[in-house]
């Protein structure tokens, strides 16, 4: 019960989107992603501004995997983003951070992240992570990007 929504990673890390992207292909999923390195680019992205304008070539995503520690805008100030935008914080996001912080767990949680969870250590580990969550999802309703679009033009 999969389709091929694209997923939105942001990452600021090249080596944890190569291995995330690797744990996604050997977990056979063949989902478009689409990386942002930072939060800034991640909301870009969202908003389909500047090199994003395109949905053809950037589509909409209907999951945000999230990283917390990053330069410019941060993962904890997406998600305070995505709080402040209705049309936005529908989408599932999941945290997948190096921190293990009580406070950045809490403080995620707060901000609207749909679930939290610790990077592994290794590819294997990763692969059984992203596998459990991409099954997750693909049974989850998630909204479709073109009410989400449609949500712009309403005042919420």
């Amino acid at each position: 019960m999969t389709d091929n929504y694209t997923i939105l990673l942001v990452e600021d890390d090249p080596n944890d989107v190569l291995f995330l992207k690797r744990a996604l292909s050997r977990s056979k999923i063949n989902n478009p992603v689409a990386a942002a390195p930072d939060g800034d680019e991640a909301i870009a992205y969202l908003t389909g501004l500047g090199k994003y304008s395109n949905r053809i070539e950037h589509p909409f995503p209907r999951v945000i995997i999230l990283d917390l520690k990053m330069p410019r805008r941060g993962g904890l100030e997406v998600l305070e983003w995505l709080k402040e935008h209705p049309r936005y914080r529908v989408i599932p996001t999941l945290v997948l951070s190096s921190s293990k912080l009580n406070e950045d767990v809490i403080r995620a949680y707060d901000l609207g992240a749909n679930a939290y969870m610790v990077k592994p250590s290794n590819i294997n580990d990763l692969q059984q992570m992203i596998k459990t969550a991409y099954d997750y999802w693909s049974f989850c309703l998630k909204p479709e990007p073109s009410e989400i679009e449609h949500l712009k033009n309403q005042k919420l």
